[in-house]
């Protein structure tokens, strides 16, 4: 019940998306409800497939951390350099939007659960590594939309990534030293509460488990492309984060057709032994 509900809230948000294109960037209602249903989706994906306490070490984890740095990022310049928030999106807590610290929430599930994918058995330091990156490169996207949106705005834009202009480089270095810490503790947190399987190891990396986040990031990540690059007005926000997000997200949708295609093989070969 629990992961169907997940599904059914992860649609809501990919509905909801596809309507940003036709309001230039997303109205405030339509930006609410994709990163509720978004984050909704993403801590009931928690619950259902490690426990309750899961999600609310998420929750706490992401959404406390995120609260936390952007606060002190408001108030200090660091980590992320000098920027403020106009007040277009709504309710604050400690002059953060909480439709901000909802957004870690949204994504760094998905971004562990790929870095998992990803590194196999090259143990928890490597997946930290790659989780913070999949989290980071999806900013090269979400902030010049939200700029663009006039949600928040930055003091100074420069030095910049090429083809992102108007957020400073600090940004992303920013999110990756937030990401790495928010990582760290969140793959730390989550191997205490691992359920065991019968073999004794930690849930298996298959679509059976993680296949909620890992479609969350692949839509994100495609999606995220083609709208810059046809909708928003940004066709080098779209190249260059391809290129990035591309990094942890084309590995990841070819792991995703082998998975299906080694699962088809062995259904095709069970029905001809039968």
């Amino acid at each position: 019940m629990i992961s169907r509900l997940s599904w059914l809230l992860l649609a809501t948000m990919v509905l909801v998306q596809i309507c940003f294109p036709l309001t230039s960037g997303g109205t405030r209602a339509l930006t609410t409800a994709a990163v509720i249903a978004f984050a909704a989706a993403m801590l009931l994906d928690a619950a259902a497939t490690r426990g309750a306490v899961a999600a609310l070490l998420l929750l706490v984890i992401a959404g406390g951390g995120g609260l936390v740095a952007e606060a002190v990022g408001i108030r200090t310049g660091f980590p992320f350099g000098s920027y403020h928030y106009t007040g277009t999106l709504g309710l604050k807590v400690a002059g953060v939007p909480i439709l901000v610290p909802l957004a870690w929430v949204m994504m760094a599930w998905p971004a562990w659960n790929v870095a998992r994918r990803l590194v196999g058995r090259h143990g928890r330091p490597a997946t930290v590594i790659v989780g913070a990156y999949a989290l980071t490169a999806w900013d090269v996207f979400l902030d010049p939309q939200m700029v663009d949106a006039g949600h928040w705005q930055w003091d100074r834009t420069t030095p910049a990534l090429p083809g992102v202009e108007g957020i400073p480089l600090s940004n992303f270095g920013g999110w990756l030293l937030v990401s790495l810490l928010m990582m760290t503790v969140l793959d730390a947190a989550l191997a205490l509460t691992a359920r065991p399987t019968t073999t004794g190891d930690s849930l298996p990396v298959t679509l059976r488990v993680d296949a909620v986040p890992v479609t969350a990031y692949l839509w994100t990540y495609f999606s995220s492309v083609l709208a810059h690059a046809v909708f928003f007005g940004r066709p080098p926000v779209a190249l260059t984060g391809a290129l990035l997000m591309g990094v942890v997200a084309i590995p990841l949708a070819v792991s995703v057709t082998r998975e299906i295609r080694t699962e088809r093989r062995i259904k095709e070969h069970d029905v001809e032994v039968a």
